[in-house]
């Protein structure tokens, strides 16, 4: 049987390790690529405005503003590298805390009128949004249906959804526990900057040394192969799709509780950006290739890259035109050290 060449890929139920070649000794550095990048960007962002290099701006703007985004580059991080990808996660991160609101506030604002507890309403949530990725998972794993449509369609459904319960209106006053994540802090930082820091260490260790997340590379990098190695490559599919959701799920509670209310497009055009700051931090949109910590890198060279923009008044459509740029760009050195890595091996 032969091995995948997929990095950090191992196949389960084989025999000994083979000696690892020196490129594969050193290609945890690639994870680290975008470090200089990142040091660049903040030696122009200080000198672009004496704003920026501040620990107020650094910790409650860059890190909390990017704590979303991490989120969800997690969820789609996973799929990616199980050979899929799934662009209904934005819309999850609006229909999630849409239908717990809606659940929870009266009619006479808009509710449903069941004024349900919010931890009730939580619970349904995260149902409903695990419900989604066990769909898309069956249609794609079981029916072999195409990726990009069905998560497409299922990204204009749920859009759909949010904005007939929703009347098109934003929910503000909501209860506590819908608002904590984006008041409560620990040791002076907010809570969704742990929550996201802890979740990109969980998912890294996750996928670097559990058998699961080494079965995902093997899907990811050759699902012939994985089969053949006896990986159920179903079970898995499905698995990536729901832990996406729900992940996506959490993400939309904390974008609630920064902005204290829930709005009917909430999450809208989040996509572009999650994948964005995935391909960048090296993760491959054809599976099976790149890490947690190299999709860290990405999201917060991302929210570098906005914060200073931001900061130096640049209208909002030519952030967007950067993000455009810097994916070319990223999966043009993508290739480039794609094919200069295959004629070293």
């Amino acid at each position: 049987m032969t091995t995948t060449t997929t990095v950090g890929a191992e196949t389960p139920g084989a025999g000994p390790k083979t000696r690892r070649s020196p490129l594969d000794r050193v290609s945890w550095l690639r994870e680290l690529v975008l470090l200089p990048v990142i040091v660049i960007a903040i030696i122009i962002g200080a000198i672009l405005t004496p704003r920026f290099l501040t620990v107020n701006n650094l910790v409650n703007n860059v890190l909390v503003v990017s704590a979303v985004l991490g989120m969800v580059v997690i969820a789609e991080s996973i799929i990616l590298i199980s050979g899929y990808f799934d662009l209904s996660l934005e819309s999850v991160v609006g229909l999630g805390p849409m239908l717990a609101v809606w659940l929870v506030m009266p009619a006479t604002v808009g509710g449903l009128g069941w004024e349900l507890s919010p931890i009730l309403a939580i619970v349904i949530m995260f149902v409903v949004c695990a419900a989604i990725g066990l769909f898309n998972g069956f249609m794609i794993g079981k029916l072999a249906l195409n990726a990009f449509m069905v998560t497409l369609a299922m990204l204009i459904l749920l859009r759909g959804i949010t904005l007939g319960i929703s009347g098109g209106q934003t929910f503000s006053s909501l209860p506590f526990l819908f608002r904590v994540l984006g008041s409560a802090k620990l040791l002076g930082i907010s809570v969704q900057v742990w929550i996201v820091v802890v979740a990109f260490i969980l998912a890294a260790v996750f996928m670097r040394h559990h058998p699961t997340g080494r079965r995902i590379y093997a899907m990811g990098g050759n699902p012939a192969a994985a089969r053949a190695a006896g990986v159920n490559t179903l079970r898995l599919t499905i698995g990536v799709f729901v832990v996406g959701a729900l992940i996506a799920g959490v993400a939309g509670l904390m974008l609630t509780g920064r902005i204290a209310s829930v709005t009917a497009n909430q999450g809208d055009g989040m996509i572009f950006t999650v994948f964005a700051a995935a391909v960048i931090g090296g993760i491959s949109l054809n599976g099976g290739r790149g890490t947690m910590l190299g999709a860290a890198t990405g999201v917060l060279l991302l929210g570098i890259i906005q914060n200073i923009l931001t900061l130096s008044n640049v209208p909002s459509f030519w952030i967007n035109a950067v993000y455009g740029v810097i994916i070319l760009g990223a999966l043009v050195f993508g290739q480039l050290t794609s094919k200069r890595g295959k004629r070293a091996g």
